[in-house]
């Protein structure tokens, strides 16, 4: 069954470029070969960490959003456990989410669509008792 991951790591930072294109490259052929979907890899560019890490207090961060099933991401954390430029990992199972999320916006849909003419009519209301509140006090001075 697949399922969709988002897979954050942090790379040290005396990685030249060439280097962590390669260990993308890397992470991204083991996907493919597992028989999983490399669906983006973001490079996030350096940042600074929120605390000491390996005595780094910053690294390059990358973001692989993958869809495989759970065997190939037990894999994919393996390799990023044991190799080395690799300070740092997290992975993120998504697709309950992205259903979750999907769920909402179809119902925001449908309630904005109820939702408006109720609103409307209900502005026009008072406007129209305003109107014949102020007309009365016209027609009584007249008198």
């Amino acid at each position: 069954m697949e399922r969709t991951y988002e897979v954050m790591f942090i790379v040290r930072p005396d990685v030249v470029d060439e280097d962590l294109d390669k260990l993308i490259e890397g992470f991204s052929n083991t996907v493919t070969t597992g028989g999983g979907e490399v669906k983006s890899a973001e490079k996030m560019g350096r940042r600074k960490l929120a605390y000491t890490v390996q005595k780094f207090n910053e690294g390059s961060y990358i973001l692989l959003t993958i869809a495989s099933d759970g065997k190939l991401v037990a894999e994919l954390e393996r390799r990023l456990r044991v190799t080395e430029q690799v300070i740092k990992y997290i992975t993120v199972r998504t697709d309950e989410e992205n259903k979750r999320v999907a769920k909402l916006k179809s119902q925001r849909g449908t309630r904005r669509v109820v939702a408006e003419p109720t609103v409307a009519a209900a502005a026009e209301e008072p406007v129209a008792e305003a109107v014949a509140v102020a007309a009365e006090p016209a027609a009584t001075a007249a008198v």
